[in-house]
């Protein structure tokens, strides 16, 4: 059994899909959870109750936590600890391996290419509480009292990926003939993963044995694109003007006296005003390549066709 916590996001679906493929028993578990393959099982329960996470994971031979909660600071620091809590809890009381999705805020500004060994050093809110869950499960793997991993994610971007910043402001936004978005500096390398490598990557992780107790950065196109060179690709693909509109930083400020995804988006600008690389040599090396960007953003492109 294959227990996917926070079953409703893109990530989730990516490796529910290819999970089924392996003829994996799958439970999907969220307040509000549907099947994504015809033989799924789904589960009704909410990650901040323990009683209610040991009891979605029970017989679970692995969980994936790939759960994403609403992006505020304040409800980050009251609930993820005490979501990693109740998840490492309940896999530790039901014998079962843990994979979490996690992001890249914790490892703050880095100068040159994040890596596995990169330090955790956040300059965010959000990146000390991704830091502090990172750390209480990675004690946990220490200690010898679970058997886990760790798959960190770029940005990222594929079919149907809505929470990602360049589907709206870029794919949507050309698509109808306007002026993409970009957010601080379009002339600086941003790191994308594409969405259907990280599931497949993740479900191709989860079935190796040797993989556990790591962290793994998921496949990413090590040839990073600026924001221009992105908007330029996305453009030629609906044959329209790679225009482009940025949103300085003073703009996001503005925005966010209305807008509250804008106002708790301005401490992670710095991700956008220096350059944000990825490495996943380490994964590439074991197993597969990631799709190139040409490729990903025309599959992406088309997807909206």
């Amino acid at each position: 059994m294959h227990t996917i916590l926070g079953s409703g996001g893109i990530i989730a679906t990516e490796i529910a899909k290819n999970l089924s493929q392996k003829n994996h028993k799958l439970r999907l578990v969220s307040r509000h959870p549907a099947k994504i393959n015809p033989n799924d099982e789904t589960c009704v329960a909410d990650l901040t109750k323990q009683d209610e996470v040991i009891a979605a994971v029970k017989d679970s031979d692995v969980v994936y936590l790939t759960v994403g909660l609403a992006y505020n600071t304040s409800i980050w620091e009251q609930y993820w600890p005490i979501v990693m809590g109740n998840v490492i809890n309940a896999c530790k009381k039901n014998n079962a391996r843990l994979v979490f999705f996690d992001n890249v805020y914790m490892y703050g500004k880095v100068d040159g290419w994040m890596r596995e060994d990169t330090p955790m050093n956040p300059c965010s809110r959000k990146g000390e509480v991704r830091a502090k869950i990172s750390q209480q499960l990675l004690d946990e793997i220490s200690a010898g009292n679970l058997t886990a991993m760790i798959c960190r994610s770029a940005d990222f971007y594929g079919p149907n990926a809505s929470n990602t910043f360049v589907l709206p402001m870029v794919f949507e936004r050309l698509k109808k003939g306007k002026s993409a978005n970009w957010i601080a500096n379009a002339n600086l390398k941003h790191s994308m993963t594409y969405t259907p490598d990280a599931g497949k990557a993740v479900a191709l992780l989860a079935n190796t044995e040797s993989a556990f107790n790591q962290i793994w950065h998921l496949p990413t196109d090590k040839n990073a694109l600026t924001g221009q060179q992105f908007i330029e690709q996305v453009a030629e693909y609906f044959s329209v003007k790679p225009n482009y509109s940025i949103l300085s930083r003073w703009m996001m400020r503005a925005a966010g006296l209305f807008n509250p995804l804008a106002k708790e988006s301005v401490e992670m600008l710095y991700q956008n005003e220096y350059e944000y690389l990825f490495d996943s040599s380490k994964f590439e090396k074991a197993f597969f390549m990631p799709t190139e960007y040409k490729q990903g953003i025309a599959l992406t492109a088309a997807s909206l066709k």
